[in-house]
């Protein structure tokens, strides 16, 4: 039971090829020659092959310089050239973050690692990808491209960004006059700086600049939907992929309350102001004192602030509709960056939320769940109802959202993958679950393969794998999904609304499109209409559990629970 309170803990954290010179060579005036060693605009740098020489991996490579002092709440900027070699060998720190084991990482770390088939092949499609962790937690080790690179024959980036009140921070003592740096999004800019230097030096690794899709789980997917809307990334990549992502924003005046009241406690702490009530009123002021002293916090302090946030926008709000950066009506803008687009959910994604809710914490650690079958039963009803809103909240709803004035493709899928299982019984608890896709790519994943062991591994997780990563690989090259020999992926539509189903039995891969026909006031109707548990039980989990998140918005209205979010 140990292993999977660690697995809840990290999950809620949760073209053309050619041997010559090429187009963008010569744009760029960089060139790729087979090896570890590669020239980028700020120099030199240095990686290593994988073990089985398959594949190529540079790690740590700097896309901005540090943010720290002066340039902590700024827009990034480009990193300095590198002296000598870049020694690209080493995964670099994290960025720094508050976990179970205290403060880790570093203020500095705006890098990312690389990884492409050890072949000559030039103008392969390059995948950017964006970490989970509610933007609170996370890593760019996440997903190792090492497994995957080479059947995609694609490039995999993955980016380190600033996190929690480094990355997002809307209070007014911060503005400086440059709206982008005004809009608090920090964490977006460097996100958006990443590409930059992605279309920029990525010739140098063998990759098409004008083949990029930008993608990401979780924390990382919904930044990618946000960037849809946001002029600051027009024309930055060409495709998109939100893994478990959907659409969240936050109000900017909201958010400025939410910062103050986790940040007045410093302020008391300090001897700034004598109570909390002043020290929340103080951090609201656009000042200089204020601005000084929030530069003077240590980040470690910093990164202590608004944990545990659960999926719920109101603990730590981030994305901000501030005009500039992201637009001030949010998804209801009609400007969208019109690009190809996948959005992917699991079928049992609330599983980790509801393992990690007080509610279920302590019968989870003292092995109640899954023994006493009446505590089993409230955290299946949990599951099973949070499970069907966000799902429909990362695909269907999005896609409702997007549809009247958003002009590229759309292909939605769900997998329910974990299900519908006989010989394993590892996935039994927690279903497919919120991340359930990334075995199926990083298939030496330790965090979630040490404890799940048996069922990826059965014959029909394997060929499911193949038909996944083959859809990937399509997506990636030419913005459609769709292939020989795989079951045909339509485009959603408000005519089509239809989603391709990636499932498997213990022998065989089970994919087949299917309607979407489920809505959150038909979930609401089953909720109501559940005996399994009792009136009480119910009333709690509707009350305390499901409340507040992402996905819950019509729930929350009909259970007229109340907001989550400061007065």
């Amino acid at each position: 039971m140990k292993k999977w309170i660690m697995l809840v803990l990290v999950g809620c954290l949760f073209a053309l090829a050619g041997c010559g010179t090429s187009q963008s060579e010569a744009q760029t005036g960089l060139t790729y020659k087979q090896g570890v060693l590669e020239t980028t605009k700020y120099g030199k740098v240095k990686g290593y092959q994988s073990k089985n020489e398959n594949v190529l991996i540079w790690k740590g490579v700097p896309y901005a310089k540090a943010p720290v002092d002066e340039l902590r709440w700024k827009k990034p900027e480009n990193p300095k050239k590198y002296k000598g070699t870049l020694d690209a060998t080493k995964d670099s720190e994290m960025f720094i973050q508050t976990s179970q084991d205290g403060v880790t990482g570093s203020e500095s770390s705006l890098r990312l690692n690389i990884y492409r088939p050890n072949t000559k092949e030039q103008n392969l499609p390059v995948m950017v990808y964006i970490h989970g962790g509610n933007n609170q937690g996370g890593s760019a080790t996440e997903i190792s491209g090492e497994a995957f690179v080479k059947d995609l024959n694609a490039i995999f980036i993955s980016v380190d960004y600033r996190l929690g009140a480094l990355g997002f921070n809307p209070l007014p003592a911060l503005h400086t006059g440059n709206k982008l740096e005004d809009s608090g999004n920090y964490a977006l800019l460097d996100m958006a700086k990443s590409l930059d230097w992605v279309k920029e030096n990525i010739t140098a690794f063998g990759g098409d600049p004008k083949n990029i899709t930008f993608s990401g789980f979780s924390a990382g997917g919904r930044d990618v939907m946000a960037s849809l809307t946001s002029p600051v990334f027009d024309g930055k990549y060409q495709k998109a992929i939100a893994f478990s992502g959907g659409m969240t924003v936050a109000n900017p005046e909201d958010s400025v309350k939410v910062f103050a009241k986790a940040i007045a406690p410093l302020v008391v702490e300090d001897g700034v102001k004598k109570t909390t009530e002043e020290a929340y009123t103080w951090l609201q002021q656009d000042k200089k004192e204020v601005r000084d002293y929030l530069y003077g916090l240590s980040a470690e302090r910093l990164s202590k602030l608004m944990g545990n946030a659960s999926i719920r926008m109101s603990a730590f709000p981030h994305l901000y509709t501030d005009g500039a950066v992201l637009p001030k009506n949010g998804f209801d803008t009609k400007e969208y960056n019109d690009v190809p687009l996948m959005m992917l959910s699991g079928t049992s994604e609330f599983s980790f939320f509801a393992m990690g809710d007080p509610y279920f914490a302590e019968s989870l650690a003292n092995g109640d769940i899954p023994k006493n079958q009446e505590k089993l039963a409230e955290f299946n009803f949990a599951k099973q109802y949070g499970s069907d809103m966000y799902a429909l909240f990362n695909t269907e709803l999005s896609a409702e959202k997007l549809s009247e004035h958003y002009k590229g493709d759309i292909y939605n899928t769900k997998m329910p993958f974990g299900t519908n299982l006989k010989t394993t019984t590892d996935m039994s608890l927690v279903g497919a679950f919120h991340g359930v896709f990334i075995p199926f790519l990083d298939s030496n994943n330790q965090t979630y393969l040490s404890t799940i062991t048996e069922s990826y591994q059965l014959p029909g997780a394997k060929e499911l794998q193949g038909e996944f990563r083959a859809y990937l690989k399509n997506f990636l090259h030419d913005g459609n999904p769709n292939g020989d020999d795989l079951t045909n992926w339509t485009k959603w539509s408000k005519q089509n609304q239809a989603s391709l189903l990636l499932d498997a039995n213990d022998n065989h891969a089970q994919i087949k499109m299917e309607q979407e026909t489920d809505t959150n006031q038909a979930i609401i109707e089953r909720i109501e209409a559940d005996t399994s548990i009792s009136e009480a039980a119910k009333s709690k989990i509707v009350h305390t559990v499901l409340n507040g998140r992402w996905f819950s918005s019509d729930l929350d209205a009909y259970y007229h629970n109340p907001s989550l979010w400061p007065n």
